[in-house]
């Protein structure tokens, strides 16, 4: 079985602090992708390059203290793909790809923090570019690779996936146009929303963020922002889903999903 995990961690130091490691101990995933790491290497060398005995592989952006992903393995990739080759969103540490191929398969888990525009027009202006960008690159992995895209992608793709869709539909993150890109990026490409898949009708229970402000958290007034988006041959394995609530690293609730195939 191949355990693989998703967490936007806002800011790398601060979910460590709150016990996401000994929860990962725990766990015990073959890989976590996490998004926000918020951190430069001189931030992560001699602390974070593994956690829980995970080996860690990073995009971190050029500016400090923004954005970052990364990619915690139990198992030595093949080969692993720093950015998508974008001028603009490179900069940003959005995209890390592990590639785990054998002579026979060729499979990849990828790291991915997807833009918000919720802090005004220019952002999301931004983020309407990278989704542009973004479905090309979806399409040739596609031709080329079984792959799970794990990461904040930044988008509530139905009404199901959060809790005030009505007063949402002219906010960031629940624009009919990026709904629309989700829609295409299912249908059209024809990948596979595993939590989805697995439960197509929970409501309160798939949330994976609530903001800070107000009791958002404590009267669970959330957005389903975090995904695994697979090929149909990886989300045909896909076995059970949770999101972990327990305890909070963040303000982002960690995604877990089992495959049953190994790497």
């Amino acid at each position: 079985m191949f355990k693989l995990t998703s967490l936007n961690l806002n800011g790398i130091r601060s979910a460590t602090s709150k016990g996401v490691e000994a929860w990962l101990a725990r766990l015990a995933p073959d890989c976590i992708c996490v998004q926000e790491i918020k951190a430069q290497m001189p931030d992560l060398a001699g602390r974070f390059e593994e956690l829980a005995g995970l080996r860690g592989h990073f995009h971190l952006a050029e500016k400090k203290g923004y954005s970052g992903v990364g990619l915690y393995s139990r198992h030595e990739p093949t080969e692993v793909v720093v950015g998508y080759g974008s001028p603009e969103f490179d900069a940003e540490g959005r995209y890390v790809e592990t590639r785990f191929d054998t002579p026979t398969r060729k499979f990849s888990v990828i790291s991915c923090y997807f833009p918000s525009g919720s802090s005004g027009p220019e952002r999301q202006e931004a983020k309407f570019r990278f989704l542009a960008e973004f479905y090309p690159v979806l399409q040739r992995l596609k031709a080329e690779r079984e792959f799970v895209l794990c990461g904040d992608v930044n988008i509530a793709h139905q009404e199901i996936d959060l809790k005030n869709w009505k007063s949402n539909q002219k906010n960031s993150g629940f624009l009919p146009e990026e709904r629309a890109w989700m829609t295409r990026v299912i249908d059209e490409l024809q990948l596979v929303d595993v939590y989805r898949r697995l439960h197509p009708d929970t409501t309160g229970e798939a949330y994976t963020w609530w903001s800070n402000r107000g009791q958002a958290y404590a009267k669970n007034v959330g957005w389903r922002l975090d995904y695994q988006i697979a090929t149909a041959g990886g989300a045909q394995a896909a076995r059970a889903a949770a999101v972990y609530k327990d305890t909070r690293f963040s303000d982002h609730a960690p995604l877990t999903i089992d495959y049953d195939f190994d790497l």
